[in-house]
């Protein structure tokens, strides 16, 4: 039953991508910031429904920009997660945008590509978030540069903190997990690490139950004359902390 209930979750989820890439191609153009905001928030939490992943939002994400969203990486569902809690311009590795059909997606959705490789690319990455953040922009990045197993996280690339600091904008720490609604166990489902294949893992999402995905929001922190790496060192403790089941007091 499982593998047909995935079959079928499979279906639906095409033809809503195939909705979506329509929306992009058709309205996007002539929607307002805001108009584009609610749309990609609805189809993003109709995809979620669609899967069958609950979405679990803790803490208040910022309403407007500008503000930089920092978070853990677990998963390819985690762009998917966040936009159905509050969109934003995700900053993301330039291979996501050859990943079939959602690479589409999540370019017209405003994403900024960095190849990581690149110490000039990402010097001008920094200075597009730079300029997006003076816009009132909300962008999301995840500093770890990769995907986790969910249970560590890795050290925190600094240089993508350079663009809040050069315009003094806000940062919310994001911590993110999947877990399984009935036991409140850690689902590794979602998790796409190693040899996984993009579409192994989203097979192994469709045939989840009970999955809820956990945001937490932290509170918005400015640098307070902290440097980049110190700024990112710090994050990342904070991170660390909201990810625990009930974090402790700060």
């Amino acid at each position: 039953m499982s593998r047909l209930r995935a079959t079928g979750r499979a279906l639906r989820a095409l033809g809503h991508v195939l909705r979506g890439l329509w929306i992009v191609r058709s309205e996007f153009a002539q929607l307002s910031p805001a108009q584009t905001q609610l749309l990609v928030r609805a189809w993003s939490r109709q995809m979620m429904d669609i899967m069958g992943v609950t979405l679990v939002v803790r803490g208040t994400p910022p309403a407007q920009g500008p503000a930089l969203l920092v978070a853990n990486h677990v998963s390819w569902l985690d762009i998917l997660v966040m936009n159905a809690a509050q969109p934003a311009r995700f900053v993301s590795k330039a291979d996501v945008k050859h990943w079939p059909l959602l690479g589409a997606l999540i370019t017209g959705a405003g994403t900024l590509y960095i190849e990581r490789e690149s110490r000039r690319d990402a010097m001008r990455v920094v200075h597009h978030m730079a300029e997006r953040l003076q816009a009132h922009d909300i962008l999301a990045v995840f500093p770890e540069g990769t995907t986790g197993d969910g249970r560590a996280m890795l050290p925190f690339h600094a240089n993508v903190f350079q663009a809040a600091i050069a315009v003094h904008a806000p940062v919310v720490p994001v911590a993110l997990r999947f877990v399984d609604g009935a036991s409140g166990q850690r689902s590794h489902a979602p998790v796409f690490i190693g040899d996984t294949t993009l579409i192994a893992s989203i097979w192994t999402t469709l045939r989840a139950n009970n999955l809820q995905a956990v945001v937490v929001y932290g509170e918005s922190q400015t640098h307070n004359g902290r440097d980049r790496r110190t700024w990112a060192q710090d994050l990342h403790a904070e991170v660390e902390r909201l990810l625990q089941p009930d974090p402790p007091p700060r």
